[in-house]
């Protein structure tokens, strides 16, 4: 696929380019990207060039992750990403970082919904899901603002630099953003 551009009330979403190396770099020098996400640790400019010009490209051109670089609608560096990775059953799962000076604004959670959004729309995505490392917060509080419904933690869902952990799992379903299904949704009995 192509990439694509979005646009929100606040936000310009699209593929990072070549001179967001130097803010991707930047940004993913803080303690809690490395600790919580699956960049690299430590973080180098090599990993920022790696991501932007070939991890992005790639995932764009095999259709097995849609990259997005998340700026201000009128105009700015990039503040944040936000990504879709590769489907489990019609499901993609959805995954982000935001620069630390640019939390609690509401910015990922109006991205991750655009993303989300797009993902029904154009990708016929059954559900998208999240995923994080149980413990981290900020993550869950941004999926729970999205409209993900937190659905449980997995004994060792997670590998994470050699680790196995436990992570929080939820999941958005087009009737959560007002969409209509390319499925029937059959719920289980309450």
């Amino acid at each position: 696929m192509e990439p694509v551009t979005l646009t929100t009330e606040r936000l310009l979403l699209r593929v990072p380019a070549s001179d967001d190396i130097d803010t991707v770099y930047a940004a993913c020098q803080d303690p809690d990207t490395q600790r919580w996400t699956t960049v690299p640790s430590p973080y180098r400019r090599r990993h920022a060039e790696d991501y932007v010009e070939r991890l992005v490209p790639d995932g764009w051109r095999g259709d097995t992750a849609y990259t997005f670089g998340v700026r201000p609608l009128g105009g700015g560096p990039l503040i944040a990403s936000v990504s879709l990775q590769f489907p489990r059953s019609g499901a993609w799962e959805v995954g982000y970082w935001t620069a630390r000076e640019h939390r609690g604004r509401g910015y990922m959670t109006e991205a991750v919904r655009a993303v989300s959004h797009w993902a029904f729309t154009t990708l016929d995505a059954v559900r998208v899901e999240w995923r994080a490392e149980a413990g981290n917060l900020g993550s869950r509080a941004v999926a729970e603002k999205a409209g993900f419904v937190v659905e449980g933690t997995l004994r060792g869902g997670l590998l994470h630099r050699g680790t196995v952990r436990d992570c929080w799992i939820g999941g958005l379903l087009p009737h959560d953003l007002g969409l209509p299904g390319t499925h029937p949704y059959l719920p289980a009995p309450a």
